[in-house]
């Protein structure tokens, strides 16, 4: 969507949201700081906002890509036989998240071998000259004119050869239609469920390691509390990292111990610690509705696990703000 009709589309969702004082909006598909200084306009709360209103620009500075970064090193000390120096990384999606973890991978040693955008994909396996190629993207074309490598579709990367595979890009970008053709060793979801739940036990029945989203890519949530407190960008950081470090580790010594996927411990892990701090407070949910389960079956991936089952009531003007 051009800027100006999304500038116009905007202060509708503003005006759904205005009696939701708990909703606080921040920059996702389709949306940046532009957009959430908007929204702050209109509303009063957003966070995301430009450095210049006072926010901490989670997009631009890579808040996201920092904790996956992050996370990536974490697996590789869990997993002992890889190192983040010299392992291969492919990315499908080479926007806000996608560049800023490749960025801080390739900061680590790791050649970024294959990333894709809206317009195609593209792959070397010597690995590509990922400052040139960011420059590239800045100016606003698509990776598949760079000029180097070979081109292919949007979907490449999630069948090149690697160690770490990073879907950044969307929801459901690996399902049962694809999920034989992945070839890493670490998928690092980057995007929201970009792994079908079903996709997600073949992995891990093949030995594939897969970090899940709500741990891994938290760091733009993380980054966006710290400004919400009013508190610094070099804070907003250290917590990333000591936080996604943590959590990680954690969820990763369970389910390598007991052989377990690790998106079922970190869910027990979170229902367990929310029910904890919930019981010292007088508010809904029970603890033990949470420790149930009952309370987060209300909000399923799916009804078989094929497609996230997240979504279908969004309203027109979301979907057009993130087209």
């Amino acid at each position: 969507m051009p800027p100006g009709d999304k500038e116009n589309v905007i202060p509708w969702f503003t005006h759904a949201i205005r009696d939701l004082p708990a909703y606080i909006p921040g920059p996702d598909m389709g949306t940046d700081e532009r957009c959430m200084a908007w929204i702050h306009d209109e509303l009063g709360r957003s966070v995301g906002l430009p450095e210049v209103l006072g926010g901490i620009p989670l997009d631009e500075l890579g808040a996201t890509g920092f904790g996956l970064a992050v996370a990536a090193e974490v697996a590789a000390d869990a997993l002992e036989v890889l190192s983040l120096a010299g392992a291969r990384v492919a990315i499908q999606g080479f926007g806000a998240d996608g560049a800023h973890v490749a960025r801080f991978l390739a900061q680590r040693g790791a050649p970024i071998v294959a990333v894709s955008d809206r317009g195609g994909g593209l792959a070397d396996p010597a690995g590509l000259p990922l400052d040139e190629l960011v420059a590239w993207k800045a100016s606003g074309h698509s990776v598949v004119g760079f000029g180097r490598g070979t081109v292919g579709p949007s979907e490449a990367p999630l069948a090149v050869e690697c160690d770490i595979l990073v879907p950044a890009a969307r929801p459901d970008a690996i399902t049962d239609a694809n999920v034989e053709g992945i070839k890493a060793r670490v998928v690092l979801e980057g995007a929201n469920i970009p792994v079908t739940a079903r996709a997600e036990a073949v992995l891990h029945e093949r030995g594939v390691l897969c970090l899940p989203d709500r741990n891994v890519n938290a760091g733009g949530l993380i980054c966006a509390a710290i400004e919400f407190d009013g508190r610094a960008r070099t804070e907003a950081f250290d917590r990333i990292e000591t936080q996604i470090r943590a959590n990680t580790a954690a969820v990763l010594d369970r389910a390598l111990g007991e052989a377990r996927m690790p998106r079922a411990v970190a869910e027990e892990m979170a229902l367990a610690r929310v029910a904890d701090a919930t019981a010292l407070r007088r508010r809904f949910p029970a603890p033990g509705l949470l420790r149930s389960g009952a309370w987060v079956s209300s909000c399923p991936r799916g009804s078989e696990g094929e497609g996230s089952g997240r979504g279908e009531d969004l309203t027109a003007v979301v979907a057009a703000v993130q087209s």
